[in-house]
Formats: structure tokens, sequence, C-alpha cells
């Protein structure tokens, strides 16, 4: 199928540390610029471009002289207070020689799990755009504990979920490979696969080992990121950095790296957003609630087994059977309440609580399916 993203509004590009820092761990500025000379062409056709940039830990590394990436998190989360502001100092200097203006963006996973800063998200993105200033984003590492242990995988989980969230048609993820090879690209009998329309189980287990000690990511992240982009509507391209002028190539319909198509059963808004929002605990369920969830019925207290993890009403859980996750929603109900009406009929709820919210745990329409 041919590639078409002519008409392509909204594109994330993420750069992973591997590709800005050299081999001393400093960044290479060179490559900075040719990113912002591609950058400012998409502009000026119209295309609003979000990059999303790794680096702030290997440039603080360097700065401090440390030689190799330390282990403990204070000792990384300094690394990256120092290295940050090199990282966006860089991109200015790059973006300034092409007569344009960046905005630096510090995300950590709650930006994506509360529903008001989501929307003040989205809201800083569309204004950013009206005065044509390029958004620069990367996680927030001196305060993000969990997502600097990986969560976010180099930076590969978080370009997926800013594309998702900002409804992008385009990721384009640029690495230090050619794409995903149906075996480990060191062979000499490696192939390059083009095209993938579906994730199965053996283009997952392709996944390599993580990167080198510069960075997080590997090929797995960037499947898991894949996974993440297609059920978003979104196309996603993993390919080589240094591919000359690949940002451009790729915009115009050529078979630059792997092409992972958009999912035709997306998510919608809505269910994008349940689904990729931080998860307050888990609630597992009996096998006739599983069914019914599965036929597109409710689930009722009855089919409730354990309730997981504190959580308030309106707050995003995740529904289990068996130790396998069917789907996140919110609940109308909190965990506390949910302790005294599991396993009981619904005209019980009124009787144990002194109210009733619903007869059903959650609405319909605030669940996604995993």
């Amino acid at each position: 199928m041919k590639r078409d993203f002519e008409q392509v509004k909204r594109i994330v590009i993420k750069i992973g540390t591997s590709v800005l820092t050299k081999s001393d761990g400093s960044l290479d500025k060179k490559y900075m610029r040719e990113i912002a000379g591609q950058v400012c062409s998409l502009a000026k056709k119209k295309k609003e471009v979000i990059l999303v940039s790794s680096g702030a830990i290997g440039s603080g590394v360097k700065e401090l002289g440390l030689g190799t990436m330390p282990r403990d998190i204070p000792t990384r989360q300094g690394a990256a207070a120092v290295g940050q502001s090199i990282l966006m100092e860089a991109w200015r200097e790059a973006f300034r020689k092409r007569g344009a203006k960046v905005a630096q963006i510090l995300l950590t996973y709650d930006a994506f799990s509360n529903r008001r800063t989501y929307l003040n998200l989205r809201n800083s993105m569309s204004n950013l755009a009206k005065y044509g200033v390029i958004p620069i984003i990367n996680e927030n590492d001196p305060i993000a504990v969990h997502e600097i242990e990986a969560t976010f995988g180099d930076n590969d989980k978080l370009s997926a979920l800013v594309a998702a969230k900002v409804d992008a048609e385009l990721l384009i993820l640029l690495t230090d490979v050619d794409g995903l090879y149906d075996k480990n690209p060191k062979r000499k009998d490696a192939k390059l696969i083009p095209e993938i329309t579906e994730i199965t189980h053996t283009i997952e287990r392709i996944g390599g080992e993580p990167g080198s000690w510069r960075s997080k990511g590997g090929m797995k992240t960037k499947i898991e990121a894949a996974k993440i982009s297609v059920k978003s509507n979104c196309n996603m391209v993993i390919a080589n950095a240094h591919e000359k002028n690949g940002v451009t190539r790729i915009l115009q319909g050529e078979e630059v790296g792997t092409l992972f198509r958009a999912s035709k059963n997306s998510y919608t808004n809505k269910e994008r957003w349940i689904r990729f929002s931080k998860s307050h605990g888990n609630i597992k369920i009996d096998k006739g609630a599983k069914d019914a969830l599965l036929r597109g019925g409710s689930l009722l207290p009855s089919g409730i087994l354990e309730v997981k993890g504190e959580f308030n009403e309106s707050e995003v859980v995740t529904i289990v059977h068996n130790d396998q996750e069917i789907a996140k929603v919110i609940v109308d109900y909190s965990s506390e309440e949910l302790l005294k009406i599991k396993g009981k009929q619904t005209d019980q709820i009124e009787k144990i609580l002194g109210y009733k919210n619903y007869d059903n745990i959650f609405r319909r329409e605030n669940m996604a399916p995993i």
C-alpha cells in the first residue's frame, strides 16, 4: 500500500539520546541544526510539528564529568536538571538560525492522567501552533521517579502518548537503526520489515534488548509505542536518524524505515484518554462478569471478586480477570464503597451504602477495552 502523508497536518517527531549525543555524551549540534531545518520546512507548508527530545540526562552526565550513566535515581535526576537547560539552549540555537522560536514543555505521566491537566496541555499546543512556535517536549526527569526508571522508555512511550493526546496523524521515531528487522539486524540474513498492519505476538517478540548506556530505549519500547500510536489513529514510522532529509522524505511518501499503519479499530478520543491514563487500582471480576463485558454489557457488584488499591469515584481503574487486563474504566464508586458492595446484588447497594449512584460500577461510555 502506498504511503501518503501529504495531507498530514500534525506530526510528532521523537529523537533519542543515542542520536542526539556523540560517543562522549556531548550534543551533536550539527545534527540538531539539520533537524531544525527539516522541521522549519514542514512548518512553511502549514504542518504542525512537535518535537519530543531526549538528551537531558546524557548532557548532564557530560557536564558533571560522570563518565557513565549513574545508577542511583538522585544522581540521575541531578544530571537531568543540569542537562535540560543545556539541551534546550542547543535547540534554541538550532532553530534561531532558521528564524524560528521554540518552547520547552516538561511532562510526567500524571499530565496524561489528570483530565484538566491534559486539556490544558492540548490548549497550550494549539496556542503555540497559532504563533508558529515549535514545542519541544521532554520528560520532567528531575521530579519523575518512576518515569526515570524507563516507564517512558527513553521517551518512546512519551512520544506516543503525546501523539495520541494531541490527535497527531503521524509519529516519527528517529533512532540509530533503519527500522524493524525480522531478526537481529547484526545477522547478515536479517531483512528490514517495510510495513506492519498488525502488531502480532511475533512482531512483539522481535523487539531486542535495550540500547546503550546513553539510551534507556530499545526496539521493544518502540513496539510498545507503536501499539499506543496505531490504536490512536496515528501512523508511526521508525527510521534511521541519519537518513539524509529523512523526515522530509517520509512526509513525501518515500519508503523510509518501518511504517506501522494506524488501526481501523482505533480508540475514540475519550477512550484514548481513559486507556492511557494512570490506573489508580484494580477490580478483579469473575468469568460471568468478563463475558458480559465482552458482549457489550455492564459490570454489576455481584461480578466483583476483589478490589485492590485506593481510588475515588470518577478515577480510572483497571478491570482484571485471571491476571489479564480486560479494560480501563472511570468508576462511579470509590474503592471503599466497592469493598462494601462487591459480590452483592444490585438491590442491596442502597441498603449497604445508604444511597445508590448507579446499578452498574461504571457507565459503558466510560470504558476503554484493552
